[in-house]
């Protein structure tokens, strides 16, 4: 039965009353949805009382009197957006129209864009953000984003080290400190490698006094702000010195691995792939990643679309801005 139909039928159903009563709920209607009067002049013109006036008009929407219609503008895709929220347990998902194209490259300014918008929407104060610091998409979100007129949060954490060569550290740098910059947030720095040789290092960096404190706040953060990866490194990840080497990648695809969030690792159901690597990155752990309340990536282009439907499957995130080419696999996706 399609909306129309459920519409007449509850019509219909509306027989049994009188037509004196009809026409009420027809005549106070009109008034509020058409002619913009308010409950208590309607009240006061028809010498009726002002919860009488609400019942009426919660009647006429129940029998079909009034229906609301949704006009979805050029560009925007919500039918599409909720049902990957349904589908994947999403809090909400961004679909960015890219006029056509579907190269990594070419989509990032739109991605960005679309992503500053939906911060400079939903950030009001407060928040302890943690932003990972090898994401072009992510450069691209700050670079669109404005500064607000009041602070929107209270601190933003480097998730993962960044120093490493020249462009690693300036990414890094550039990321944390200009969204704490937009956001009127304190600024939280990780000087240390993303990557380093040996599990010992990394947990002397992780006790150093230097770095300690960055360490703690991987477990209060209120939202992480991240981008995702595929098995194969990008170009910013080969340039920041800190890829993983070549032997390691082929030991993480045959344990299963398809993609990561800053440098942990999970296989195409979104589990987490446990390998010795984790115990050498300089950064969130996975388990401090996973319990942040908001976990909002920021990712699109067909190479990433396998590890963008495995961080969904596994419950690595809340929020997804993607474009809708990837949003349309999502959606049709039956495996």
């Amino acid at each position: 039965m399609t909306a129309a139909d459920r519409a007449a039928a509850r019509l219909y159903d509306a027989g049994h009353l009188s037509h004196d009563h009809l026409r009420l709920l027809t005549k106070v209607a009109r008034l509020y949805h058409e002619h913009g009067v308010r409950q208590p002049q309607i009240a006061a013109q028809l010498h009726v009382s002002q919860p009488r006036v609400s019942r009426l008009l919660k009647q006429a929407v129940e029998l079909g009197i009034v229906r609301t219609t949704v006009i979805t503008p050029p560009g925007v895709y919500g039918d599409l957006e909720e049902a990957i929220e349904a589908r994947y347990g999403l809090q909400e998902v961004v679909v960015v129209d890219t006029h056509g194209a579907t190269d990594e490259h070419q989509i990032l300014p739109a991605l960005g864009s679309a992503a500053a918008k939906y911060l400079e929407t939903t950030l009001t104060g407060g928040d302890r953000i943690g932003i990972s610091s090898w994401s072009a998409t992510l450069l691209a979100t700050v670079d669109a984003m404005r500064p607000g007129p009041t602070p929107v949060a209270a601190q933003v954490v480097q998730l993962l080290g960044g120093i490493g060569v020249v462009t690693a550290q300036t990414h890094a740098t550039r990321l944390t400190g200009r969204l704490a910059q937009l956001t009127g947030a304190d600024s939280l720095y990780l000087p240390a490698p993303g990557l380093v040789a040996a599990a010992a290092t990394r947990e002397a960096v992780a006790t150093d006094p230097s770095t300690e404190s960055v360490f703690r706040a991987f477990d209060d953060l209120t939202m992480v702000l991240v981008g995702v990866g595929s098995l194969e490194p990008s170009q910013l990840l080969r340039d920041s010195g800190n890829a993983i080497a070549v032997e390691e990648q082929r030991s993480l695809r045959q344990l299963g691995a398809v993609g990561d969030i800053c440098l942990r690792f999970f296989d195409e159901r979104g589990e987490h792939v446990d390998s010795s690597l984790d115990d050498r990155v300089v950064g969130i752990t996975h388990q401090a990643l996973r319990a942040a309340p908001r976990r909002v990536a920021v990712a699109g282009g067909q190479r990433k679309y396998t590890a963008i439907r495995a961080a969904l499957r596994g419950g690595w995130l809340t929020v997804l801005v993607t474009d809708l080419a990837v949003a349309q696999h999502l959606a049709d996706d039956t495996d």
